[in-house]
């Protein structure tokens, strides 16, 4: 019966070509087709559109039509149909043809369809990630304004104290440098929030690992009565890393809670900076032999509530730290010294336990050797920055930190790592109030 949409229209173009019907049929497929498109014969419509005295073909139409009499659409389109091939069987191989290519149209126009849905999809897919990505960035832009203006609440009396001591008399160039240190310690900030987070996760995974080890072993041997439990000697190497890092002196707990982290920046002129540095006097100049620390004590002043350094060196890179020595009012000089040590004088003491047939692990003597004595019958020490190595020679390194309390600055400069090269070590260290 689907065929039959494409018989009624093609019938008056195959008529008298590769068709031949005789009067009668064609009256015939005529009233089908009335049949099928206006349904049973209506004789109160008909009667409305008069037919002219001479309109015979009108007539038989209109008379076949009303032969059909109720005969519904669908057994009018059978019945169309099936005369149809029954007269001209050349005409179904056409038909095919036309319902082939009428499918093949249905086809694209889905294709099409499906493509233009897909493509809006993928454009709406990408303005939500565009706009999910917008509002992440906005929200970072946010949080960044506000970790920056915690911090430069926190550090701009410093910076300005600093960038006054540099650029006296000149606003502009202060404010300039007050903005580069502002950025540089947020920088640094950020990298160490990361290195944090980057820290807990990596305890997380040895702590999921070793839950699954100890699932494992459980499952494997329920009849243990516990398990094992690792060597006290052996320690993961970022664990161990760590504490070597923030190992402090037992008796310096009480205090280190009160301290501030230190604020650090850099500079590019360093060449400037050492021939400023040389202007002001040979004392500022130093060489740091090969294997020595040189230790520059730095009493904290009456007048002063924040203490600044900057160094830099020649040719090499140097290790740098800052510990806080605390004293009580009047115990420390006020005078700044330097003191110069080589590492094999913090090895004497292991020698002189061999020496004598004793071991720093002896049960029975304990850890009460030289070293130690030494350490607990000294003032108590907090490290603010760990002894790290430092590119001096490509930038001036600068720092500040707010006083604790009433003590000594330690600023070391470590150059036992080096076997044959000595440093020259130019620095400058000045308080503010």
């Amino acid at each position: 019966m689907v065929l039959s949409v494409f018989h009624v229209p093609s019938f008056p173009e195959q008529s008298g070509k590769a068709v031949q019907l005789t009067y009668s049929e064609r009256c015939h497929l005529v009233a089908l087709t009335q049949q099928v498109i206006h349904g049973p014969y209506d004789s109160t419509a008909a009667a409305s559109q008069t037919l002219g005295i001479m309109d015979v073909v009108g007539r038989d139409r209109r008379l076949a039509w009303q032969s059909l009499g109720n005969m519904s659409t669908s057994q009018a389109k059978l019945k169309f149909v099936q005369q149809l091939h029954s007269l001209a069987p050349t005409l179904k191989p056409y038909i095919e043809a036309c319902w082939a290519d009428h499918q093949h149209q249905l086809q694209l126009q889905e294709q099409e369809r499906l493509q233009q849905e897909e493509e809006q999809r993928l454009e709406q897919q990408k303005e939500e990630e565009r706009l999910q990505q917008e509002e992440i960035r906005k929200q970072q832009e946010h949080t960044k304004r506000e970790i920056q203006a915690a911090l430069n609440q926190q550090t701009f009396a410093q910076f300005r104290s600093y960038a006054e001591h540099q650029f006296p008399d000149n606003p502009d160039q202060q404010a300039v440098l007050v903005r580069q240190l502002q950025d540089q310690h947020y920088q640094q900030y950020m990298q160490q929030v990361y290195q944090q987070q980057l820290h807990q996760q990596q305890l997380q995974r040895q702590q999921q690992q070793q839950a699954s080890l100890q699932q494992d072993h459980d499952d494997t041997e329920p009849l243990a009565d516990a398990a094992p439990t690792p060597p006290p000697d052996v320690t993961p190497h970022s664990d161990r890393r760590q504490d070597d890092l923030h190992a402090t002196d037992p008796d310096d707990d009480e205090d280190s809670g009160s301290i501030a982290a230190a604020a650090m920046w850099t500079r590019r002129d360093v060449e400037e900076f050492k021939q400023a540095v040389q202007a002001e006097g040979p004392n500022t100049v130093l060489r740091v032999g090969h294997g020595e620390t040189v230790t520059v004590r730095v009493p904290t002043h009456q007048d002063g509530s924040c203490l600044f350094w900057e160094f830099a060196t020649d040719a090499y890179d140097i290790g740098f730290g800052l510990y806080f020595e605390w004293t009580s009012e009047g115990e420390s000089d006020a005078a700044v010294t330097v003191h110069v040590s080589e590492s094999d004088e913090e090895d004497e003491d292991e020698d002189d336990d061999e020496a004598h047939g004793t071991s720093a692990e002896d049960v029975e003597r304990g850890k009460s050797s030289k070293k130690q004595q030494r350490r607990n019958e000294g003032p108590p020490q907090t490290v603010i920055i760990p002894v790290y190595r430092r590119d001096c020679h490509q930038e001036v390194y600068a720092g500040s930190h707010t006083y604790p309390g009433t003590g000594v600055y330690l600023l070391k400069f470590d150059n036992s790592y080096s076997v044959w090269r000595s440093k020259t070590l130019y620095y400058r260290v000045y308080y503010t109030q």
